[in-house]
């Protein structure tokens, strides 16, 4: 399973969302710091939850962060994060 894959099932199983997207954009990075052979470092994530509701933005980020501690410990150097509720 790809990270990509991985980070998506955890994210859908934490927020149920309309909708998410998930993108490996490690290829723009590379030569960068975090970068790595074969990629897998850097993702763009767009997440429309109702768990979200009523939410800062900072107050969503920190919920995914949350959900995805360890791999930002290890294997993801980077993740955008565009967080919203439905409707917005």
């Amino acid at each position: 399973m790809t990270m990509a894959n991985h980070i998506q099932e955890k994210l859908a199983a934490a927020f149920q969302p309309e909708k998410i997207e998930v993108e490996d954009e490690s290829w723009r990075h590379e030569g960068h710091a975090g970068a790595r052979p074969g990629g897998e470092t850097h993702f763009k994530v767009e997440l429309v939850s109702a768990e979200f509701t009523g939410k800062s933005r900072v107050m969503r980020q920190r919920e995914v962060y949350r959900v995805l501690k360890e791999e930002m410990a290890g294997s993801i150097h980077a993740l955008a994060l565009t967080t919203r509720a439905p409707g917005e």
